[in-house]
């Protein structure tokens, strides 16, 4: 990315599962030469028996997360540590969907009171960029990907997802936000969408933008 864009030293993107986030996370700290910071979900010992099991794993998976996102997010609180432009593929500040969707009640309130002790020391990104699919082409993209983890993931859970993630952003006022329709555009396979993309998010003015091609 061109210097258009240097005011966004920390930018996240964000999506439901299939969205395409780190992949696009991964171009984007490519073509400017930037620090990523992502998601380990390899890491997670409990996700794939989360994903056949959710009411039994749901807990110990979401704290994992949580813990694990906290530990990488602290690192940018260290001057030494944060310089230069860095791209990450979660926001903390949405950790809390996974856990409405999935957790009992008193598990909820469990969590809750440990997401409220960590999550103050999270940093606050410059841009976050929401990618948009429908559920069917989500879906597509997970049957695609292959990974064995994944195999569990239905319509319904996926589903739940996704308007979960519509209604937290249309809320979302914490950072600027460019919201992104991939149903037809194809940012991390096709370099002509990748470069309207960057273009598109150089020329970002406002606090909440949105990017979407025709079919």
């Amino acid at each position: 990315m061109s210097a258009g864009a240097a005011r966004f030293r920390h930018i996240v993107v964000e999506g439901p599962i299939g969205a395409g986030k780190t992949s696009l996370a991964r171009r984007l700290g490519a073509a400017g030469d930037a620090r990523l910071l992502l998601e380990q979900p390899d890491a997670n010992p409990f996700l794939a028996r989360f994903y056949h099991e959710p009411e039994r794993f749901a807990l110990p998976t979401q704290l994992f997360f949580l813990f694990q996102r906290i530990a990488q997010l602290a690192e940018l609180r260290q001057p030494d540590l944060f310089h230069g432009r860095v791209i990450g593929d979660f926001l903390l500040q949405k950790d809390p969907l996974f856990a409405r969707l999935t957790l009992a009640d008193d598990e909820l309130k469990l969590y809750e009171q440990i997401y409220a002790q960590l999550a103050p020391q999270a940093p606050v990104p410059d841009l976050v960029i929401y990618l948009q699919a429908p559920v069917e082409v989500l879906l597509e993209r997970i049957a695609r990907r292959g990974k064995p983890a994944e195999d569990a993931i239905g319509e319904d859970y996926l589903g739940r997802l996704t308007e979960s993630y519509l209604r937290f952003f249309r809320g979302f006022d914490a950072a600027p936000l460019l919201v992104v329709n991939t149903e037809s555009l194809n940012p991390v396979d096709r370099e002509e969408d990748f470069a309207l993309l960057v273009t598109r998010i150089e020329r970002m003015r406002g606090r909440r933008e949105y990017f979407s091609l025709a079919a």
